[in-house]
């Protein structure tokens, strides 16, 4: 098992991706820290990832990224119970989509608090703590095929995502002295329960008729169909493992084809 007796937190672990992640984690030896904003949603995980392992080896904890104090908690929470943090994979994330003429202040502020500073006030929290605690680390930031290029109905979405890149390559070169990676994981189009409110977004904004998009996208995959949760957690296992101590500061595309870097 490639990552034994680690400890890992993945924000936004509740559902999708990040409980694929989670679920994967398991398997390979880790114990798990579902972070998420959504406590309903956390009992949720939190009961089927025990189903996979013994109970100690789960947690679940609130967390709002936005908030630093929350954050802070949160650290102090796992080492508290864990020891330490060896594996953060940053995850959480927002979306919303509108033309350039009718984006709104509110909604840009809350992708690039969530997308953006959340991520990087959670990386840094974290990253204090492994530097103390002085065994190096693992960090993953979850960025997006949308932080390679533009898109003219998701301007703020893609633009925070490629701050994410873009902070993925800074910390990388500034945290590999104390030991720690710091990579990401680009994705595609992902068959999550978000992809219904995209793909109303996208009826309403291209007068399209309902799951058309959704079937577009797919369907212009390389691979031939949309990606599913599943289909991130061997990268993420890479980069969380011993087999990735020299990758520093890279973003790799996990995205069936669609998007060459």
């Amino acid at each position: 098992m490639k990552l034994n007796n680690k400890v890992a937190v993945i924000t936004g672990g509740a559902r999708g991706i990040g409980l694929a992640i989670a679920q994967r984690y398991l398997s390979e030896g880790a114990s798990v820290v579902v972070a998420d904003i959504d406590r309903v949603a956390i009992d949720e995980a939190v009961a089927t990832l025990q189903q996979q392992a013994a109970g100690e080896k789960v947690m679940g904890v609130e967390l709002n990224v936005c908030v630093q104090a929350s954050i802070d908690a949160m650290v102090e929470a796992v080492n508290k119970r864990f020891g330490g943090i060896d594996i953060l994979v940053n995850n959480a994330a927002v979306f919303d989509m509108a033309p350039v003429l009718e984006v709104t202040e509110a909604s840009f502020d809350k992708q690039f608090a969530v997308n953006t500073k959340g991520m990087f006030f959670t990386l840094q929290a974290v990253a204090r703590s492994m530097v103390a605690r002085g065994q190096g680390g693992k960090i993953i930031n979850m960025a997006s095929q949308a932080g390679r290029r533009g898109e003219a109905l998701v301007s703020v979405y893609c633009a925070s995502k490629a701050a994410v890149i873009s902070l993925t390559q800074s910390s990388g070169l500034d945290l590999i002295k104390h030991r720690i990676n710091v990579n990401g994981i680009a994705p595609g189009v992902v068959d999550t329960p978000m992809w219904e409110e995209v793909d109303a977004l996208f009826a309403r904004f291209e007068n399209r008729p309902l799951g058309e998009k959704k079937r577009l996208v797919g369907e212009a995959v390389p691979f031939g169909r949309m990606g599913l949760p599943e289909d991130h957690t061997g990268a993420a296992v890479f980069l969380a493992s011993q087999d990735s101590d020299y990758v520093v500061a890279q973003t790799l595309n996990v995205d069936g084809g669609n998007w060459m870097s």
